[in-house]
């Protein structure tokens, strides 16, 4: 961590950093943000429409463009080639989520280009909206990794997802969380990954059961899934144990129990996390439904738990809701 500001003089005057002597290497850089907003607008967007249009497909455009510019907009930011942008916006029950990756090979990093592009999806929504939700606000912009360069890596440290303001799953959901991991069970290591699945369930508006830790043992596993249902949860996320060591064996746990596999739901959480990570393709995760109960295998990792939790939100709510005999909204097209 630098310990004074990069972009001022021993004089205190502002200067662009000289990086001639640094390495072109490979980074990237990933930030969130939400625009919050109105019910009415959450309906619009994911129904018919905001009066202006396709809101998120006009945002995501302005997304990648504020990328691009970033150096016009951030005075002291280096131009840098832009090798890749990628654009993610989620409608929640809060308003929509969005995340913008941006990829180089160069002298200095990319998360000035990730806020940016955060930041200029939002104004553009709040610009689409504004005729529905005169109060809608982007909040939350903050980086949340970043890889390659002298620093090194990182990843935000908080627990959860950027919390909502409305409960995503039904009122009176109760869920389970369960933690494979032999040296979690030995007590060897603190469970930090299921800690951060209760807490974005708990913002999720679920009442939360665990972490519960079990080893990486088929009958202690299958034990672990059939009492939470046992006592009453409809939603079971388990982490751990869906990789290809011989101590891996989650998915072979579950996936006898299941009735109706979701394969699906699977792939999307693998291929969330391909393009940063790329052994993610590797975990064997399963999920489906035990009953009514749905039942999710996500990785140990902290990162791949996070990136668990943002790709079931937008979905999970529907999902309880279905098993439940809800209804299929009608979407205009």
């Amino acid at each position: 961590m630098a310990e004074r500001l990069t972009h001022v003089d021993a004089d205190g005057a502002a200067r662009m950093v000289d990086v001639a002597g640094k390495d072109v290497t490979a980074r990237t850089a990933s930030a969130t943000g939400l625009l919050r907003t109105s019910p009415a607008v959450v309906a619009l967007l994911r129904g018919a429409g905001v009066p202006k249009g396709d809101a998120l497909s006009v945002a995501r455009i302005a997304a990648i463009a504020g990328v691009k510019r970033t150096p016009e907009l951030i005075p002291l930011c280096h131009p840098i080639a832009v090798h890749g942008v990628e654009v993610e916006l989620a409608v929640v029950d809060a308003g929509v989520r969005i995340r913008v990756r941006v990829r180089t090979a160069d002298r200095t990093g990319v998360e000035m280009e990730a806020l940016t592009g955060v930041a200029t999806a939002g104004l553009t929504l709040i610009d689409m909206v504004k005729a529905v939700d005169k109060a809608a606000c982007l909040t939350d912009i903050q980086i949340e990794a970043k890889s390659g360069g002298r620093s090194g890596d990182y990843r935000r440290a908080e627990a959860a997802p950027l919390v909502t303001t409305k409960a995503i799953v039904p009122a009176g959901t109760r869920a389970a969380v369960i933690t494979c991991s032999n040296r979690s069970a030995r007590g060897e290591r603190a469970d930090e990954s299921g800690a951060i699945l209760a807490a974005g369930l708990t913002s999720w508006g679920a009442a939360v059961a665990g972490p519960v830790v079990v080893p990486d043992e088929v009958p202690a596993i299958q034990a672990a899934i059939e009492s939470a249902i046992a006592d009453g949860a409809a939603l079971v996320l388990t982490n751990g144990g869906t990789g290809v060591t011989p101590t891996d064996v989650t998915p072979e746990a579950t996936k006898p129990l299941l009735q109706r596999e979701i394969p699906g739901l699977a792939e999307i959480l693998r291929a969330s996390a391909a393009d940063r990570v790329p052994t993610a393709v590797l975990s064997r995760g399963v999920a489906g439904l035990i009953g009514t109960t749905l039942v999710v295998n996500l990785p140990g990792s902290p990162g791949g738990v996070r990136d668990g939790l943002v790709v079931l939100e937008p979905v999970v709510g529907h999902v309880l809701d279905q098993v439940r005999g809800g209804d299929h909204p009608v979407v205009s097209r």
